[in-house]
């Protein structure tokens, strides 16, 4: 079974303008919707670049879950996209980051959920030891509100005050 371990964290939106954004080594538009958002299963479909993907991720354990993903025609994404997903879409740009021999995940979310930054990083153990950017900011990895498919339903901008 395949399995991902990460941990999810705000960023310091001045550290990262500063100091964080140098170090981007990619960055990649992402545009994704849900097809189930059941929490014991959520099922996604993503446009990264020009590639295609359908994820399956089972209930989250810790920092734990099971996940299944797989190649999908870009043409079918999008229809899935377009014309069966849950609304609203998740719009991002994806920058990431090599830091300390981890790859950070920085999504800069657009849209209804814009003014959002968040970093994930995944690892090979949930007790592996991090060293952290300096703009790393408040672990949300337990926050459902900051779960992508809570925030295709509840957009960050309906939040009210700003995150992060």
């Amino acid at each position: 079974m395949a399995k991902e371990i990460e941990r999810r964290f705000l960023v310091q939106k001045d550290r990262w303008q500063t100091v964080g954004r140098d170090l981007v080594s990619s960055i990649c538009p992402i545009r994704q919707g849900f097809l189930s958002t059941v929490k014991e299963r959520v099922v996604r479909v993503r446009v990264a670049g020009e590639e295609g993907t359908l994820t399956i991720k089972g209930l989250t354990h810790g920092f734990s879950r099971a996940e299944f993903e797989y190649a999908i025609p870009l043409a079918d994404a999008q229809v899935l996209l377009d014309e069966l997903c849950e609304q609203t879409l998740i719009e991002k740009i994806r920058h990431r980051v090599q830091y300390a021999g981890l790859v950070w995940e920085v999504d800069e979310f657009l849209g209804a959920n814009q003014g959002l930054l968040l970093a994930e990083v995944e690892l090979t153990d949930e007790q592996q030891a991090i060293v952290f950017p300096d703009w790393i900011g408040q672990e949300i990895s337990a926050d459902p509100r900051y779960f992508n498919a809570n925030l295709s339903a509840n957009p960050f901008k309906g939040w009210g005050q700003a995150a992060g």
